[in-house]
């Protein structure tokens, strides 16, 4: 068992919460139990992922998409209301790393990415946003376009959108710049 802010503050450290300009809160969302004994994770916080936490009696669920967004409606009603709800009358805590978890340089989306594509990563680019969210890797073999969409298809059963200027049909791919999000991931050759 672990007090909720210790790890809270563990999470915010290990993942650099504070350094991302996101579009939504990263950390503690909502808050419940004092003492946590079993985490659940998940990307989404979506009522389903929450229904699991109440079966599995969870304290908390740590996620990649949290609640309150910019730009979102600031009522909570509807959908919003009833997740809320199911946390705060199960005492949960929710936890939400938005693009903190997609830059962290071990455990983020862009690390995974590189891991299970077997690209060799050679660095990070910083945006506006915060550092390590715009990745460039080496490819393990310089591939055609075509190949390295059906890599990527194959490895993340998805097929990904491939737009390809008419001038480059027969490049070979050596290098890649990257980003790994929930829905859609970016790759440039």
């Amino acid at each position: 068992m672990i007090c909720r802010d210790q790890l809270v503050a563990a999470c915010d450290h290990q993942l650099r919460a504070a350094q991302f300009k996101d579009f939504t809160v990263n950390g503690l969302q909502v808050s419940g139990s004092e003492q946590v004994k079993r985490v659940m994770t998940g990307v989404t916080a979506c009522q389903a992922l929450l229904d699991e936490a109440v079966a599995w009696q969870a304290d908390m669920v740590l996620v990649h998409h949290g609640y309150f967004w910019k730009n979102e409606p600031v009522a909570i009603t509807g959908m919003k209301q009833k997740r809320i709800k199911t946390l705060l009358d199960n005492n949960i805590s929710l936890l939400a790393y938005h693009l903190p978890l997609d830059a962290h340089a071990e455990m983020g989306n862009n690390a995974e990415l590189a891991r299970r594509l077997g690209w060799k990563v050679e660095g990070c680019l910083d945006g506006e946003l915060g550092e390590g969210l715009l990745w460039s890797g080496r490819l393990a073999q310089p591939l055609s376009v075509k190949a390295l969409g059906e890599q990527i298809a194959h490895t993340l059963q998805r097929q990904p959108l491939i737009i390809e200027a008419p001038q480059v049909g027969g490049y070979r791919a050596h290098r890649v710049v990257y980003r790994r999000r929930a829905r859609h991931d970016y790759c440039c050759l």
